[in-house]
């Protein structure tokens, strides 16, 4: 090759590196949001190696030179495939004599003789891909109930301590199970040798399949457990080679709670599972928006930055969560609301815009050129590598009144949604035992009612007591069962009652109090007792006041970030179920960024899915169709002077 043909080969590579966020060396493998592919979307459990390979090879040709460099062998690809497996079955994980997982070898041939994952490593690393796998918390039952030793690596034998061997019996802490998992996998005890050892002992066998990235699952949010974060991460200093860490699930975390373990990893889900649903997607933007106020987005991390993530991207070719069935249908989202998410545009672009890792979740055998398009679209890969500044944008308007709170009350009642509460609150449930399930009170013989605050005597929400209509069959035993026991209704004259729900799946577990018909059940019972809790009947829970934002599926909501280059992107998402007029004014820019306007405050415009061009201009209007979205390229030169603050 000649010597102008290699110069001209190394500014091209440089130039993919640089536009779409490749990573160089190990110093800076998360610099940026990792980008990559993950079988569960439409694999769920039951991923085959072939299927595996061939997706990364569609991955290395396709998406590689766009910063997709991760593919992903996700959750139980140690269980067998075979009937009675499930996702909690027992009796069916294939381990080791030391109690470590290995590859189920019917969908995993290449694992025969004890080599795990090491020839699928070997032909991904080929591919110029890195591998990773899904493990879950600590040590499986299977090998606590066997009493399987604990390997020390440092001796290539039995870890012995205090004059004796140990096994997984003496390091499985079996009130620590994983609460969505409980025949699965359960904490080892970090506190001590042998459960370090075996750790060690994991993970050092990872590495040395030639494992790239680990997802650990089912340490964090309400299953959090930060010692084995913290052993984990110190143990995966300690190799040889870079792995890059991931945990989940993420349900009901906390910016406080992220806080104390950014640094020790790579990416940290702080969302349930997301799926191809419309609730799923409008449920990461309050999130978000608290992950960015509290300056978590790109924080210090184990192998650079730390990444909040949103979760996979349900777009393309699916299966279902928790069926033994590969991709077999179309994503439920449609364009706009994939856009979101990008081409789905609503999705990806809000991803990009939060700077979420971006890993791929549909079969790409089958990905169809829009989803392609959408996924590699250049602005958005810009965005979500480069963009700076990133954050929710409140300065955004309608231009016209959609409906008034009474019709979205109505709506909900219709609809099984949530319950209004004050201050843009809604009713949920908690535990009895916690403050904020107290406060509530028998205003009168017909309304129960919520304290309001210290310097305010007056309640600061009521509901209607209904005493349940009986059928003549059902009388004095039914007066007996519930004696002090009452419905509820959000308004005086309303026909449907409060109804509270407990859904648990393996993904999250969801508590909710909801409208629908009246009727006589356990789960639309309530007592008020002497402590000023509001108990349910059905599900044990108390009545509370929780933030909407939570649970909000409707409204508008607005993102901004600046690029590399000074320009600004600012996005427009219409969560509403019809289309809205939505309105930005340039002014209101530089309260958000930290900046302020020179001159007549105008900028050029430009709108990405449309490609119109505004030219200059000093407010943004744009009609966005229901749960659609808009992205701007704001070109402020000369007009924007960012604050030195």
């Amino acid at each position: 090759m000649g010597a102008s043909a290699l110069l001209l080969l190394l500014c091209i590579l440089f130039f993919c590196r640089e536009s779409y966020g490749v990573r160089g060396s190990s110093s800076e493998l998360t610099s940026s949001p990792p980008r990559g592919w993950n079988s569960y979307d439409s694999f769920s459990w039951v991923v085959d190696e072939q299927a595996f390979l061939d997706n990364a090879a569609i991955l290395a040709k396709n998406l590689h030179r766009y910063g997709y460099e991760y593919v992903v062998v996700d959750f139980l690809w140690y269980r067998k495939n075979v009937d009675g497996a499930s996702e909690d079955s027992y009796g069916y994980d294939c381990i080791d004599p030391w109690g470590r997982p290995f590859p189920d070898p019917g969908r995993w041939p290449s694992s025969k003789g004890g080599q795990g994952f090491t020839e699928v490593a070997r032909k991904v690393h080929e591919m110029g891909l890195m591998f990773g796998i899904h493990v879950m918390r600590g040590i499986s039952k299977q090998a606590v109930d066997a009493s399987t030793p604990v390997l020390d690596v440092r001796s290539n034998s039995v870890y012995r301590e205090g004059n004796r061997t140990w096994t997984a019996k003496d390091i499985g802490m079996t009130q620590r199970a994983c609460a969505w998992m409980q025949h699965g996998f359960m904490s080892v005890d970090t506190d001590i040798g042998a459960g370090r050892a075996f750790l060690r002992s994991l993970y050092q066998q990872y590495a040395e399949w030639g494992v790239d990235f680990v997802k650990l699952d089912c340490v964090f949010g309400d299953d959090l457990d930060s010692k084995e974060i913290i052993t984990v991460s110190e143990l995966l200093r300690e190799l040889d080679q870079p792995v890059l860490f991931s945990i989940s699930p993420g349900t009901n975390v906390t910016p406080s709670m992220a806080g104390s373990i950014s640094a020790y990893v790579d990416m940290y889900r702080i969302t349930a599972d997301d799926w191809d649903k419309w609730t799923d997607v409008a449920s990461h933007f309050d999130i978000s928006r608290d992950f960015s106020s509290a300056n978590l987005i790109g924080a210090k991390g184990l192998h650079g930055r730390s990444w909040p993530d949103l979760d996979m991207l349900p777009l393309g070719w699916l299966t279902d969560p928790g069926v033994r069935q590969g991709p077999h249908r179309k994503s439920n989202l449609t364009v706009d609301e994939q856009r979101t998410q990008e081409h789905k545009p609503q999705a990806v672009t809000l991803w990009s815009m939060v700077k979420s890792p971006l890993m791929f979740g549909g079969d790409l055998r089958n990905i169809d050129e829009i989803t392609l398009s959408l996924i590699t679209h250049p602005t958005l890969l810009e965005i979500n590598s480069f963009s700076t500044n990133n954050k929710e944008f409140p300065f955004v308007f309608a231009t016209e009144d959609l409906k008034s709170r009474n019709h979205a009350l109505n709506k909900r009642s219709m609809s099984q949604e949530l319950v209004d509460g004050p201050d843009n609150k809604v009713l949920g449930l908690t535990s009895c035992k916690t403050e904020r399930a107290k406060g509530w009170f028998e205003m009168d013989s017909i309304q129960i009612c919520r304290k309001g605050d210290s310097k305010n005597q007056n309640p600061s929400y009521c509901l209607y007591k209904r005493m349940p209509h009986l059928i003549p069959d059902q009388g004095i035993k039914y007066k007996q069962e519930y004696v002090g026991m009452f419905q509820l209704l959000a308004m005086q004259n309303q026909s449907a009652c409060l109804e509270a729900s407990v859904e648990n799946t393996l993904q999250q577990r969801k508590r909710r109090i909801t409208l629908s018909g009246c009727k006589w059940h356990d789960s639309q019972m309530w007592r008020l007792n002497d402590s000023g809790t509001l108990v349910n009947s059905y599900s044990a829970l108390c009545a509370t006041m929780v933030s909407e934002a939570v649970n909000s599926t409707e409204g508008i909501r607005s993102w901004i970030g600046t690029g590399r280059k000074g320009e600004i992107y600012l996005s427009f998402f219409n969560l509403n179920s019809q289309t809205t007029v939505i309105s930005a004014k340039i002014s209101d820019i530089g309260k958000v960024l930290g900046g302020e306007f020179l001159g007549n405050a105008t900028c050029k415009c430009t709108e990405v899915w449309s490609g119109h061009k505004f030219g200059q201009v000093n407010q943004i209007s744009m009609a966005v169709t229901r749960h659609g979205c808009a992205l701007f390229v704001l070109d402020c030169t000369d007009q924007f002077q960012f604050s030195k603050v």
